[in-house]
């Protein structure tokens, strides 16, 4: 028989946070999250997600074994301000037992019902910069920070459990020499003369920070129309700024700007952590914060986190700035190869972006979905 246990204590959270650790031991390619970082996230006074969200964490056991977590959350933001009635779940792990899996995601939906709400997806984060979706194709290639890895009895669990598939994401990547200057470097030159565009880099943080909500606003407008979208608040602006800003490479953040000096386009790119985190095992002392920092200054392999151009910009050619910024600061670090978070199938302007660069799949994922 499988109890569940909600995790409302620091010992118990500490218990959530650390339960992939056995389940994924000696794993090769599971990526492991720092542990306090982790915990800070699920801290309500700490996360600014929970002043628009309600979280519930819950522990599964099995003959006293701990076998199975999840996070149940209600985004109100979705729920009351855009009518969605939906109940999200995320940080699903399970050992393959169906009744384990079953009785976790039995709890969402009780608290559904009670809330009011239709359906239940997952898995997902609180917010878009959260890691979404349960991995189906690419389980051996190594997990990055920003995504989940899982084991691949996963998906089946969810079909045998009555889930369909809602959302199908696809992580591309693509050798850095693919990246031709032949093909933008003319269009560079075309469009910031057409358009009066120019672009602006950074060898400082600092310098970044006082056009970081700029970025977040664009964010917001660049993705409001794909339908899993919810938009940034003020308070997760300040504290994304806090906890993401200052941990990338300056010269890895674009951002491209009109006559005026609006900001119509941004990219970040974020040095590969996986190898590092790897080493690291959950704990940034005594000598995780060294890998992390080695890899911050010598990673070879990139991951384009985020991107962003104004609705406006939007197949005018704008990458082709971006690219040829990338390209000489990839050239200079001696960049292998570019890596692409988890992108929606639906999202066809994203393709159309890449294609110039012989991007191959190598992962997929999706979110599954439910009815009460």
């Amino acid at each position: 028989m499988v109890t569940l246990k909600e995790a409302v204590t620091k010992s118990e959270l500490k218990q959530f946070v650390k339960f992939p650790f056995s389940l994924y031991k000696n794993n090769p390619y599971w990526v492991p999250p720092i542990i306090n970082d982790e915990l800070e996230s699920f801290d309500k006074s700490k996360n600014p997600a929970f002043k628009n969200a309600d979280a519930w964490f819950f522990l599964a056991y099995k003959n006293n074994a701990l076998v199975g977590r999840i996070v149940v959350i209600i985004n109100r933001l979705e729920t009351n301000d855009q009518g969605i009635k939906k109940i999200r779940f995320g940080w699903f792990d399970f050992v393959d037992d169906t009744s384990v899996s079953e009785a976790l995601l039995n709890k969402v939906a009780e608290i559904g019902k009670e809330q009011g709400l239709q359906y239940m997806e997952g898995p997902v984060g609180f917010s878009n910069l959260d890691k979404v979706g349960v991995l189906t194709e690419g389980f051996d290639h190594i997990g990055s920070m920003i995504t989940w890895y899982n084991h691949s009895y996963y998906k089946d669990h969810y079909e045998r459990l009555g889930f369909v598939k809602e959302k199908e994401y696809m992580e591309n990547k693509f050798l850095a020499r693919n990246a031709d200057p032949k093909l933008f470097t003319k269009l560079n030159d075309l469009i910031k003369r057409r358009y009066g565009l120019r672009e602006i880099n950074f060898t400082k943080t600092k310098d970044v920070m006082p056009m970081a909500d700029q970025m977040f606003d664009l964010f917001n407008e660049t993705y409001s129309k794909l339908s899993s979208f919810v938009p940034i608040t003020e308070v997760q602006k300040a504290y994304f700024k806090k906890k993401y800003i200052s941990f990338i490479n300056p010269e890895y953040i674009k951002f491209i700007v009109d006559k005026e000096d609006k900001l119509i386009a941004f990219s970040i790119v974020m040095p590969s952590f996986s190898k590092a985190l790897q080493k690291a095992n959950g704990k940034l002392f005594p000598f995780g914060i060294y890998h992390l920092l080695k890899a911050k200054k010598q990673s070879k392999d990139v991951y384009f986190y985020l991107i962003g151009i104004h609705p406006e910009y939007q197949n005018k050619g704008v990458t082709a700035i971006v690219f040829n910024e990338y390209y000489k600061t990839f050239t200079a670090k001696g960049i292998d190869m570019c890596y692409r978070t988890p992108e929606l199938e639906e999202n066809i302007a994203i393709k159309q972006m890449w294609k110039h660069f012989d991007p191959v799949v190598y992962k997929r994922r999706r979110t599954y979905r439910k009815n009460f």
